[in-house]
């Protein structure tokens, strides 16, 4: 059954007239009555009583009619959707966001989208990077943005830098470091520890510290780095945490040396995927989003020496925190 067919069929059970069908559907009546009788074969028989100035609809043509009037209105709806989404005129993104970067980071990307793109729709999925990384895998998002400790990034991943990020200690203003401009891992030995349980560096800082015979208690573990802050507000301990996601009042942030320890945040896409024109649009728009704007990001690359969780960097060997 072709589409053409169950258009001229319509407009004959419209019409009520052959000839006056065939006009409607810009095509000569030998072809339309042709494509009619094809049909009526394919149903297994007559679709109109032809009498000479009274054609009308046979019950067999009359069961039909509704389904051939669904089946091309779902045709037509699939082609205008199909239009919509190559023209980015109404189309579905779905975006994985590490659930550590601040919602201030992504406004410039997402604002351009919006701006040049209303079409599309961008939904946005939640998670910790090594549940992002699953999800953009498995199919579940289109595209992803966290950072990884380069020895748990998949092959089948494609990474784009998007910004750097130092990592900091976050403290109670009244703290006995507060007053110093920067933290060695050996200063905080003995300190209560408020853990950030989907840290991008989970299972690595434990070793930065056990190497030079550091100990921590931790003494509150939250998936929510507002809890975290809060926490740390309180005086119950120090956080390690991204510069820019120490964003309440109460507390004081301070860098982290020996070592330094940043993370680089990338756009995720898999490898040899083809891109959606969402995605497309999305990927281009990323790269031409000035991550540094207002201030709120690094401003510097890490020195060479540092520990980046995201690209290829000295990644130690170590027990979970």
């Amino acid at each position: 059954m072709e589409m053409h067919q169950i258009r001229y069929f319509l407009a004959v059970a419209e019409e009520l007239n052959f000839t006056r069908a065939a006009e409607k559907c810009h095509v000569a009546q030998p072809s339309l009555t042709r494509a009619i009788k094809l049909l009526e074969e394919e149903m297994g028989g007559a679709l109109f009583h032809r009498e000479r100035a009274n054609t009308h609809l046979t019950e067999l043509g009359q069961s039909v009619r509704p389904h051939l009037q669904d089946a091309l209105l779902q045709s037509e709806a699939a082609k205008r959707a199909a239009h919509n989404f190559k023209t980015l005129q109404k189309s579905n993104l779905k975006l994985g966001v590490m659930c550590t970067i601040a919602p201030a980071e992504l406004v410039n990307l997402i604002s351009a989208i919006r701006a040049r793109h209303p079409g599309i729709e961008v939904e946005m999925v939640d998670a910790s990077a090594r549940e992002l990384n699953d999800k953009l895998i498995e199919g579940e998002i289109d595209v992803a943005i966290y950072c990884l400790p380069s020895d748990e990034t998949s092959d089948k991943l494609l990474l784009r830098p998007l910004f750097c990020e130092r990592m900091m200690i976050v403290l109670h203003p009244e703290h006995r470091l507060a007053t110093r401009n920067a933290i060695r891992v050996v200063d905080l030995d003995g300190e209560r520890y408020v853990n950030r349980a989907k840290c991008e560096f989970r299972g690595y800082v434990g070793g930065f510290f056990s190497e030079q015979g550091v100990h921590c208690e931790v003494v509150f573990r939250s998936e929510r780095d507002d809890w975290v802050l809060a926490m740390i507000a309180s005086g119950q301990g120090f956080g390690f945490m991204p510069a820019s996601c120490v964003s309440i009042a109460g507390v004081v942030a301070r860098p982290l040396v020996e070592p330094e320890i940043w993370r680089e945040v990338n756009l995720v896409t898999v490898r040899g995927r083809p891109h959606s024109p969402a995605l497309a649009a999305f990927v281009k728009e990323a790269a031409q989003v000035d991550w540094r704007g207002g201030g709120r990001l690094t401003e510097k690359a890490p020195p060479d020496s540092a520990v980046v969780a995201g690209r290829a960097a000295p990644i130690l060997t170590a027990s979970p925190d």
